[in-house]
């Protein structure tokens, strides 16, 4: 028995007949590893980014060499293909591009704090002195005064009627240069700008500037600012600016920057500030701000509100009035509308005043149209998340460039009937407007970061545009075709030029003086 027991005992003692007796346990036990690793990995470690569908690139440039350079275009044809959200990988930035209405509620109203930041281009950055002015400064304090400063005191209705003068009186000028061009071929988009770039600057401080030149600036720099950048597809290769955008930009820059020099000097060596112009306001308000504030406006935030002014506020709405002039003019059914409508209202032989805008119903209609088909920014400005996030069910992440397709947005037959026909009676109806609070027609943006600049937009699209048709009738030299198609850029342009004769309407020559 002793035998017996020692020989038990040995047994156990021997490896050997450890592991064949406990097979069943190893087995368990590698079971029960393999299932918890399972489980870890596909259950409880946070699961793989699931990206919006999109065409495959190539490496290391991605989707940069097949992009067209009509962008909104483009990216209409790549959501009837990838759906209503689509990735793009643009060298080492990743875009996603939103083309329906629910996605861009998502985006600008459902998650509004989280997307209110920019991915600001190499160019916008040199242009606004680093990124210092409304559109491109990040969301947080800075931006808040600023918007404060441009919506709630420079840009609000009683600012507006303050400087109205100005405005009409470069108005007036504008008719009276038409007037002396009767039966002469003239570029309407050049005059309406340099009309408008005169109702801006003298808003601004109180004088105009050297127009021609001053438009050319302007169109370069819009144009720079939409030119697809290797320093904004690839970052660490920004510092050598390799196409020369940035140098492009920054002499442009330095030209307007130079005039705003000249124009706050001027002001520090006047012993009274007492002009009544955006400026004067902006110095008044800096020297206020200066003592308390945490947040304080300083020359540089005035330099680049300024440059916002006078780039955002003159070829958008330039640009508006052409579009409206040629739809107009391709459907005379719609002139003949608006010019009754202004008999009615404004009366024969009586010039058009401000005060008789919102008596215009199918005036303010054809603006309307006008900005459902013809956006003044086609796909915003574009916004970047803090944070990962998803939307319409897929992963946008962090940091990534979220383009809205606006202009594909207004074009959708699923919304709108016969959607690229001009139909001002459309908006006569249904009360759109431009709050942004409906994603079917959202022109001016939504949200936090829509356009600031909205009231005085209108005025002065509505203002010149009743001013045009109803003081002379319209018409093109024999052989000339009209022509709506446009022309991408970060601010869209009619690719050809509006070249028109006007003939005055009414007889009384007081109409068409200019005071």
């Amino acid at each position: 028995m002793t035998l017996t027991l020692i020989s038990s005992f040995s047994q156990k003692l021997n490896p050997y007949f450890w592991y064949t007796h406990n097979a069943t346990l190893l087995l368990a036990l590698l079971l029960i590893s393999t299932i918890t690793l399972y489980t870890w990995l596909y259950f409880l470690k946070p699961k793989a980014q699931r990206l919006p569908p999109g065409p495959t690139g190539v490496p290391i440039f991605g989707n940069l060499l097949s992009l067209d350079p009509e962008l909104h275009t483009y990216f209409l044809g790549l959501a009837q293909i990838y759906g209503p959200i689509f990735k793009l990988q643009l060298g080492r930035k990743l875009a996603i591009v939103l083309t329906s209405p629910s996605a861009a509620r998502e985006v600008l109203k459902d998650h509004d704090v989280v997307f209110a930041n920019r991915d600001v281009p190499a160019a916008g950055k040199a242009a606004t002195y680093g990124g210092q002015d409304i559109a491109w400064t990040p969301y947080g304090a800075e931006w808040r005064m600023l918007r404060k400063v441009c919506v709630v005191k420079m840009l609000s209705n009683n600012t507006l009627d303050s400087v109205y003068d100005l405005r009409r009186s470069e108005v007036r000028r504008t008719v009276a240069y038409l007037k002396c061009r009767v039966g002469c071929a003239v570029s309407v988009g050049e005059q309406v700008f340099l009309g408008v770039m005169s109702v801006v600057t003298n808003m601004l401080w109180g004088g105009a500037v050297e127009g021609a030149e001053f438009r050319e600036v302007v169109g370069d720099l819009t144009g720079l600012l939409g030119t697809p950048n290797v320093s904004d597809f690839f970052p660490a290769l920004a510092w050598l600016d390799l196409q020369g955008v940035v140098k492009q930009v920054k002499v442009l820059a330095s030209k307007l920057d130079v005039i705003f020099d000249r124009m706050i000097g001027e002001r520090g060596e006047e012993k009274e500030g007492n002009k009544k112009d955006f400026l004067q306001f902006l110095l008044n308000l800096k020297d206020e701000a200066a003592a308390d504030s945490k947040t304080p406006l300083t020359i540089t935030h005035i330099k680049a509100l300024l440059m916002d002014m006078v780039i955002g506020g003159s070829d958008t709405s330039s640009n508006t009035i052409e579009f409206a002039m040629v739809e107009m003019m391709q459907k005379p059914e719609v002139m003949r509308k608006v010019q009754e409508e202004l008999e009615v209202v404004v009366g024969k032989e009586k010039m058009v005043e401000e005060s008789h805008i919102h008596n215009l119903p199918y005036m303010q209609a054809v603006m309307k149209e006008t900005l459902r088909l013809h956006p003044v920014l086609p796909l915003l400005v574009p916004h970047c998340p803090s944070e990962t996030t998803t939307v319409a069910g897929y992963t946008v992440p962090k940091g990534s460039r979220v383009f809205v397709n606006v202009w594909a947005i207004h074009r959708d037959p699923s919304i709108w009937e016969k959607p690229l026909e001009f139909d001002p009676t459309r908006f006569l109806d249904v009360k759109y407007d431009f709050s942004g609070n409906d994603f079917n027609y959202f022109p001016f943006g939504s949200g936090r970061r829509m356009c600031a600049g909205i009231a005085m937009a209108e005025r002065t699209v509505l203002y010149f545009l009743a001013t045009l048709v109803h003081l002379f009738d319209w018409t093109v030299a024999p052989g000339d075709k009209l022509d709506a198609s446009e022309k991408f850029g970060i601010v869209l342009k009619k690719k050809i030029p509006l070249v028109a004769i006007p003939t005055p309407r009414w007889s009384n020559p007081d109409l068409y003086k200019s005071n």
